[in-house]
């Protein structure tokens, strides 16, 4: 198994991509700790892969600090993060969108990746290493028209990916991410902009050149490679997951 004897702690692991990442992770033999702010579905995913569960809000540093805490307490050591937890607003006008999305999305997608970064790194080095992946997007790199301030989020994300990885090797932690077109979770309507019907699908299908949106098993087959030693070289990427969106 490709990530046997390694720690791993993903967010937003209740569903989606998360919950693929994570249940694709432990069948690598990966011992996981699924955190999510639905407490409920962590622990289910948690039952049923063998992991451990932790609640809580990724934009607050006591609920970061907690997850990576009790990660070492269960396991004895971290050596994967998944920064999965995300959020977005409906797909529209920008200038609609309202202070209260604004800084949810921000708090979600930006301010959570630095608070897990200053949580998790000094445990990784006293690991020996370790692998730091976020869950970015195509729209950090291909942005599409009425997802303004959530495009920039992941465009954010993607800058801290670069340089942090530049910072971090030092202590042997390689810092990535992963960019999926849209896919397949609970926020598809959200990113449409309307209703996820077979036609309004269509739209965005036709402007994927492999005809299909991504899916958590997609993405987590990236993780996987990322998080394994076969990848010890690999740093500093922002990988498309995207069936050739941003070719």
């Amino acid at each position: 198994m490709r990530l046997q004897g390694k720690v791993a702690l993903v967010t937003g692991a209740a569903s989606g991509f998360g919950e693929g990442i994570a249940r694709e992770y432990a069948a690598q033999g990966a011992k996981v700790a699924v955190a999510d702010l639905n407490l409920e579905g962590a622990r289910r995913v948690a039952g049923e892969i063998g992991g451990v569960a932790f609640g809580g809000d990724v934009s607050r540093a006591a609920d970061i600090e907690a997850m990576v805490k009790g990660t070492v307490e269960a396991f004895g050591g971290l050596d994967i993060v998944v920064n999965n937890a995300g959020w977005t607003y409906k797909n529209g006008d920008s200038l609609g969108v309202s202070e209260e999305e604004f800084d949810r999305v921000f708090d979600t997608n930006v301010k959570s990746v630095f608070l897990m970064a200053r949580a998790a790194h000094p445990v990784l080095v006293a690991r020996g290493g370790g692998s730091f992946i976020t869950i970015s997007s195509t729209a950090g790199l291909r942005p599409r028209p009425g997802l303004t301030w959530y495009n920039g989020t992941k465009g954010a994300v993607n800058v801290f990916t670069q340089s942090l990885a530049q910072e971090w090797a030092r202590g042997n932690i390689r810092v990535n991410a992963v960019c999926p077109v849209m896919g397949v979770t609970g926020l598809t309507s959200a990113f449409m902009g309307m209703e996820d019907t077979p036609e309004n699908r269509q739209r965005f299908l036709a402007t994927i050149p492999l005809g299909r949106l991504s899916t958590p098993d997609d993405i987590a087959n990236a993780c996987v490679w990322l998080a394994e030693d076969s990848s010890s070289f690999i740093t500093g990427v922002l990988l498309p997951v995207d069936g050739g969106r941003c070719a």
